[in-house]
């Protein structure tokens, strides 16, 4: 456990103990010539931000949550936000990791540098393991440079399938990928202070020039209006305490049907629907609730195995996880994975292969 601000997420774990890093922090290493920073796997996202700020560059994960999380556990779970598509996933991001193994030994994977010796990637396969591997005690990231200057608009959109698979060809066909681009439902654009009507929230940067140029393609796509860029802190921090995600997801150029079937599931709930935004680029869209959350489970479990992409439960709270039909990977890759760096099956029990 790192911080301990997603200690929900993912599928539930009976644990005997808890090991936290969370005082297992502070920057290693950091250069700025060569846009790598390397940190200890408690250190929080906040200190990683200021740093680098300093320098005019930053780490463009930005997790939903916000800062409070740690690097270790924002690589564990493969966290990432509304900059991701642009700027890089954790796989994309990380250079190399330290860890432990369920036996005790210590595993250096990747480097400190851009350019690594070819090997097995090891980095990839801990990102994302959700420490069933190991844990992870150190990590190197790439970083990126600070656009001269962003700007972010809001664009009123249409929601039908058919409008929302236009507005995401339209997205994907601009000379330029916006730094990020959400959608968000009504009750979502109203808790953050952007009126009453679904919006496309799109993020620019550079220079002067190129930024025009960027507003101006944008402004193309329907009635807009400037936005202030605090709105990307208040959608990355607007999640109640105790809410239920959900990610749905297929191909970006079904995005209409992914969101229309993301919110004819949410109808039901009551209590005026959910929160809902996602990225038409990447195919993704963010179901959040926290009304009555078992009932919801339930009803959202149901549309669920409706829906003919894939949905991943982010979080949900303890007594839901029973409707739930779940179980651990099967197969002899992820099982032999798991038996050679954790053979006596000490972490994350239940999670691949881990109670087999």
């Amino acid at each position: 456990m790192g911080a301990g601000t997603w200690i929900a997420a993912g599928r539930p774990v009976e644990a005997h103990d808890t090991l936290s890093i969370a005082d297992h922090r502070g920057i290693v290493e950091y250069v700025p010539g060569d846009l790598t920073l390397t940190a200890r796997a408690g250190t929080r996202l906040s200190e990683i931000a200021a740093a680098t700020a300093a320098e005019g560059q930053w780490l463009p994960l930005d997790p939903w949550g916000g800062d409070a999380g740690t690097l270790g556990a924002t690589l564990s779970t493969a966290s990432a936000g509304p900059h991701a598509y642009a700027m890089g996933l954790p796989r994309d991001v990380a250079l190399g990791v330290e860890f432990v193994g369920g036996s005790g030994q210590v595993v250096r994977a990747g480097g400190r540098v851009v350019k690594n010796v070819a090997g097995f990637d090891l980095t990839r396969m801990v990102i994302g393991s959700w420490g069933t591997l190991g844990v992870i005690t150190e990590a190197t990231v790439r970083l990126r440079a600070r656009p001269e200057r962003t700007c972010t608009i809001a664009i009123v959109v249409a929601i039908s399938h058919g409008a929302l698979n236009d507005l995401a060809a339209r997205l994907r066909a601009l000379p330029f990928a916006p730094l990020a681009s959400e959608l968000i439902n009504a009750r979502l654009a109203a808790h953050v202070g952007l009126g009453d009507d679904p919006v496309l929230v799109a993020r620019v940067g550079g220079n002067e020039k190129a930024v025009n140029a960027q507003l101006e393609a944008l402004r193309g796509l329907g009635d807009s209006r400037d936005a202030d860029e605090s709105i990307w802190h208040s959608l990355r921090t607007r999640e109640p305490v105790g809410a239920a995600s959900w990610r749905w997801s297929q191909l970006p150029s079904l995005f209409g049907e992914t969101w229309s079937a993301a919110d004819r599931a949410t109808r039901a709930l009551g209590g005026g629907g959910a929160l809902m935004h996602g990225n038409p680029a990447r195919g993704v869209v963010r179901i959040i609730t926290s009304e009555a959350p078992k009932a919801n489970a339930a009803e959202l479990t149901r549309a669920a195995a409706a829906f003919s992409g894939t949905v991943v439960i982010e979080c949900l709270p303890a007594n839901a996880w029973s409707l739930v039909a779940t179980s651990p990977a099967q197969d002899p890759v992820s099982r032999a994975i798991r038996a050679k760096f954790d053979p006596e099956r000490l972490l994350n029990a239940g999670i691949l292969g881990g109670d087999a």
